[in-house]
């Protein structure tokens, strides 16, 4: 059966319409529409199989949006209820529950990994050894210097890599860091970052983990634990051994919009606040904080949780209150913010007018899949590409560790080293327990 490639038009026109539903300014949506990139293949022949490792919700969307591109023919879990469960979704898909043992397929030059956070770098680690191309979910890792080791195989292997932080195939997204980055708010000041509050709640009973469930192998590298569901599932993310919390979740995300606006690799130092404590037995991810970071090129930015699900600023105002999830950046001359879904500045002139034709534009992507399949075809570098992934996601961390020593750390962005602090470059890594470790890749 063939597949039916749709025509540059039918694509404009698909990219013209969700422009405008975006409410996005006339000149953008044109310079939108001419930077399309969006390439289908022409035929099912044409179209590279691809495998599914972590098949939870968000990985079954990520492997649905990819069939345009390509086919699924392999799904693996360590639940065997998840992964019999994404064979259902994908014909055809052999099911598996050693990740191992998908990547030893020459047929599949590509994967989705959309495991838990503490499972992304091995599995990519071991995903680059075998010659694979990857797309992986955000945050890209667990520790700081997981994302150097990472970024370091990227580059010996030579491999495409996309890192889930689909925002930046936004255009709202992008147009508001095009705008900040050539001076449209004046000199950026500030950048402020909402992100939701996480869950605080406990303690958790252990319970026997239900039957298809490998929980060992859902462990890997994590301390030896007894199995409770709020550990795993849906709220694995609540949990420091798996994660960072909404820090390192919605954080991977407008914390990277922040550093794409600013213009910058990281940080100078990140000074956080625990607002709330964990409850014993319970989720061990800070739920509520505060986090105030310095930037090379004097801007300042706050990172902080909020309960509050409404915008309560006024457009007109110099200084908005904050909105939940999203990104403030307040400049000389006024503000901009985005966040999903919406675009809205202190001037809406600043939105209206078009850039320049000097301006410094940014890497255009329409689809983040697209984007992913068009680089695997011609081997150019995607919009978010492993070092973005690590200098964003190293944002995060570096605020979780301050709130967690409860005290300001001074930070070196080019050493990726805290300047003259011993202790903190301790928590740069964790421990691994066996078998798993950096030997094993």
């Amino acid at each position: 059966m063939s597949y039916s490639s749709p025509s540059r038009r039918d694509l404009l026109k698909a990219a013209g319409c969700a422009a405008a539903g975006a409410a996005l300014p006339a000149w953008f949506v044109e310079e939108t529409l001419d930077a399309a990139e969006l390439r289908p293949p022409k035929s099912a022949n044409d179209k590279p199989n691809i495998a599914l490792i972590g098949c939870g919700g968000r990985g079954r969307a990520d492997a649905h949006e990819s069939l345009p591109f390509g086919n699924i023919v392999a799904v693996c879990d360590v639940d065997e209820g998840h992964a019999q469960g994404a064979a259902v979704d994908f014909p055809g898909a052999k099911p598996y529950h050693d990740f191992r043992k998908v990547l030893e397929r020459d047929d599949i030059p590509i994967i989705i990994t959309a495991t838990p956070d503490h499972w992304h770098t091995l599995v990519n680690l071991h995903a680059l050894q075998a010659g694979k191309d990857i797309y992986t979910e955000k945050p890209l890792t667990l520790t700081i210097d997981e994302g150097k080791r990472l970024v370091a195989a990227v580059k010996k292997s030579s491999r495409i890599v996309q890192v889930g932080s689909q925002q930046r195939s936004d255009p709202r997204f992008r147009l508001a860091c095009e705008l900040v980055r050539n001076g449209r708010i004046g000199k950026l000041q500030d950048v402020q970052v909402v992100l939701p509050a996480g869950h605080r709640a406990g303690p958790f009973p252990s319970q026997p983990a239900p039957q298809g469930l490998d929980w060992d192998f859902w462990l890997g590298q994590a301390p030896k634990v007894s199995f409770a569901p709020q550990r795993c599932f849906e709220s694995f993310r609540f949990w420091y051994d798996y994660s960072g919390g909404t820090m390192t979740d919605w954080g991977a995300h407008h914390n990277d919009i922040a550093r794409w606006g600013i213009g910058a690799d990281g940080p100078l130092s990140a000074n956080g606040k625990a607002l709330s404590q964990p409850i014993p037995g319970g989720y061990t991810a800070h739920a509520d904080y505060h986090v105030e970071y310095t930037w090379p090129n004097g801007v300042r930015s706050t990172c902080l949780s909020t309960q509050d699900d409404e915008w309560t600023g006024s457009p007109k105002g110099k200084n908005p209150k904050p909105l939940h999830n999203g990104v403030t950046f307040k400049g000389t001359d006024g503000w901009i913010f985005v966040t999903r879904g919406k675009l809205t500045a202190s001037n809406p002139d600043f939105l209206t007018q078009p850039l320049p034709a000097s301006a410094h534009r940014l890497y255009v992507s329409n689809d983040h899949k697209g984007n992913f399949f068009e680089c695997v075809r011609t081997r150019k570098q995607p919009v978010a590409p492993v070092e973005v992934g690590h200098r964003s996601v190293s944002v995060c961390h570096l605020g979780v560790l301050s709130i967690r020593l409860g005290r300001k750390l001074e930070w070196d962005p080019q050493k990726e080293r805290f300047v003259n602090d011993p202790e903190a470059d301790k928590w740069l890594t964790r421990p691994m327990r066996k078998p798993w470790s950096d030997e094993t890749v």
